[in-house]
């Protein structure tokens, strides 16, 4: 038989609702913390590291969950993998038939939180910053990727063991040998020996074909599963083809990012915008990329939720409205010129600083930088698992002038989860270029007209139109569109001879008969420019499993309860709703709270199952789900029910007709369970 008792509240209430985690962090800086703060809600996240006296009365109760220092991490990664599965978080695609690496399925609690993730970034990002969303088709016409370059150039470097044939992704198996090598136990390895492996594993994501092909050389790397020797590393394309149409005469791909459909896109946001920069364009949607041995589960998968933003900005002004609200936090930051001397401990200069004494390359990337921190921790990521390692210039694509990862600690190592990038103007240069159209923005003087001295391309359009007939038209067209730079560069051509211009797919002969070149003094009001871009990009299947990840604990009287503290707002169910007995005796109570709490979009899940309350709230508990109502015999005689916490496993009782309030402001973090515990009194609820 389930009983209830209720006790009086307490003045001073414990603290349960936000349990706190240890760590024993070191660093070379004095402001590295040295513990880590409660795991307190994130809706207000401190953006400067942690202090080292924080919460020094850590209790036995106390959720143990991953420590950190610049050494170690520790979870129980097994025990969160079957907790997915078996509460069908994430399970692999097409199981039945043998699955198929790197392809997942999220089951219903995995969408939860996965379409709750995307409400949130939507909510901090497209509509706290008023952005432009999109959303494009997943195939991509080859033209377009010809462009922006990823038909040429998104490869990674594959090995092959050379008896088996097994496909192994260079890197990653270089990294793998060094961490064996290091973390050996009978390692015999040098001082020397092990800050030169060190260095190497710091940096092989930057390396080449070349210097990938000397080190696995070099350090004797064999297959990890066979102990086979393995080729020479050797490029292999990423992304996954098929021809558009019946006929296959267009070919496409399933886009490797959603960017370029932005990008192809920017003339109609600009209209859209007023004609007027700056602007961001947003777009959440599926990415496709052919690994060559997927592991990490969704760490590493073919197909991948993303959400990409592209901040569209003169070159010349690189600067963010919002930038002075954030300038005076401090992130972890591990800039390039440590990590070539193998210092990763992060380093915590403000903003303001880091842009003024150029580490972070602008306010508007430093700008996004901040907000993605903020975003980490609203997602529940401590802010001591979370760096920002700053691209090293031979890893850095050419065309970028600065690149920083959002890194968080997990079990595998630090993971790359966002990626700051200022692009520049490549991608519109180079769609440009192959699409022909002018994708550049205007903006006026802002100190009035100016006189400035300008050449024109005159064609000559009868000698054109006999030379050129039906297609003089085009080639006048062409010229009379010409920009600046591409004028002085053909009138100098065509003052040596004669000289060939491209226009589509086809070649045409100008000489000084079919074009002249005239300099003038022009009124100009304002500039024609190709706008600079600065993206975030954000890999939600990542994030979902870093927040599973720091999220889950095990309760210290008994190992075998899995809890995942997930954030209220991520949380796929918000709330439980028990009847004490399955007779059926509380059904119109149950009922009636049902309907109040879906009318209120607090979704909540009624278990009727007749199992102990205890196994109840076991269930829950590995589901994430952050609070669960009791209905009980008192709920009958008062209408009270008795509202837990997750964390704390604390229960107060609660008129039942103040619980969409209480929870709205619990789910929202505007109150505290503490608070609560303040205000009702205490209950607890038992099978006898």
């Amino acid at each position: 038989m389930a009983t209830t008792t209720t006790a009086p509240c307490a003045a001073t209430p414990a603290t349960t609702a936000a349990p706190a985690t240890t760590a024993a962090a070191s660093s070379a800086t004095p402001a590295t913390p040295a513990t880590a703060t409660p795991a307190a809600s994130p809706a207000t996240p401190t953006p400067t590291p942690t202090s080292a006296a924080a919460d020094a009365t850590t209790t036995a109760t106390t959720r143990k969950r991953a420590t950190y220092n610049k050494d170690r991490y520790d979870v129980d990664r097994s025990a969160l993998e079957q907790l997915m599965r078996r509460r069908f978080f994430v399970s692999q695609a097409f199981e039945i038939y043998g699955g198929v690496g790197g392809l997942y399925d999220f089951g219903p609690a995995g969408c939860g939180v996965k379409a709750n993730l995307v409400a949130l970034w939507r909510n901090h990002f497209v509509l706290h910053d008023s952005m432009l969303e999109v959303d494009c088709t997943n195939l991509t016409p080859k033209p377009v990727l010809d462009a922006s370059g990823h038909t040429a150039k998104f490869s990674d470097y594959m090995v092959r063991d050379v008896k088996t044939g097994t496909c192994l992704r260079a890197d990653h198996l270089l990294k793998s040998h060094i961490s064996g090598l290091l973390n050996a136990t009978d390692s015999k390895l040098t001082p020397e020996k092990r800050s030169e492996l060190s260095l190497i594993l710091a940096q092989v994501d930057n390396y080449g074909q070349e210097e990938l092909k000397g080190f696995i050389r070099q350090l004797e790397v064999k297959a990890p599963e066979t102990g086979n020797d393995v080729t020479d590393p050797a490029p292999f394309n990423l992304m996954f083809g098929t021809p558009i149409g019946p006929g296959g005469e267009l070919q496409g791909f399933l886009r490797p990012e959603t960017a370029q459909g932005i990008f192809v896109n920017f003339k109609k946001l600009l209209e859209f915008n007023g004609g007027k920069l700056p602007f961001a364009a947003a777009q959440v949607g599926i990415g496709f990329r052919n690994e060559i041995s997927p592991r990490s589960g969704l760490l590493r998968a073919r197909e991948f939720p993303l959400a990409e933003i592209e901040y569209f900005v003169n070159p010349s002004n690189k600067t963010h409205s919002g930038f002075a609200g954030v300038k005076a936090m401090a992130l972890p930051l591990c800039p390039g010129v440590r990590q070539l001397k193998d210092l990763m401990e992060p380093v915590f200069p403000t903003l303001a600083e880091a842009v003024t004494e150029h580490v972070i390359g602008n306010e508007a990337l430093a700008y996004f930088m901040a907000r993605t921190f903020l975003f980490l921790t609203k997602c529940g990521i401590p802010a001591e698992h979370i760096r920002f390692r700053q691209h090293l210039k031979c890893e850095m694509a050419h065309y970028a002038a600065d690149c920083w990862d959002a890194e968080v600690r997990t079990s595998y190592g630090w993971m790359e989860v966002v990626g700051h990038a200022d692009r520049t103007c490549f991608d519109l240069t180079q769609h440009i270029e192959h699409s022909h159209q002018q994708l550049t923005a205007y903006e006026p003087f802002k100190d009035g007209v100016k006189i400035v001295p300008r050449t024109v391309a005159t064609p000559n359009k009868k000698a054109m139109g006999m030379k050129f007939r039906a297609e003089s038209q085009a080639v006048c067209a062409h010229l009379e569109a010409l920009p600046q730079a591409e004028v002085l560069a053909l009138k100098g051509a065509i003052a040596a001879g004669p000289t060939q211009v491209t226009i589509g797919s086809k070649s045409y002969t100008l000489d000084k008969d079919l074009v002249q070149f005239k300099d003038i003094q022009e009124k100009v009001t304002g500039e024609t420019f190709v706008p600079h871009v600065i993206e975030p990009a954000f890999g939600l299947g990542r994030i979902i499993y870093c927040t599973l990840e720091h999220a889950f604990w095990t309760r210290p009287e008994d190992k075998d309860r899995g809890v995942l503290s997930l954030p209220p707002i991520l949380a796929p169910t918000k709330v439980s709703l028990f009847p004490l007995l399955s007779t059926g005796i509380f059904s119109d109570i149950i009922n009636v709270i049902s309907e109040a709490l879906t009318e209120a979009n607090i979704p909540c899940k009624v278990d009727e199952t007749g199992q102990s309350i205890g196994k109840r709230y076991a269930r829950t508990d590995e589901l994430g789900i952050p609070f669960a109502i009791t209905v009980d015999h008192t709920s009958l005689a008062d209408q009270t029910v008795t509202l837990r916490d997750r964390d704390s496993c604390a229960q107060i009782r609660v008129p039942a007709a103040k619980l969409v309030e209480l929870l709205q402001g619990l789910i929202s973090h505007k109150i505290t369970f503490q608070v609560l515990q303040a205000t009702y009194p205490a209950a607890t609820v038992k099978d006898s």
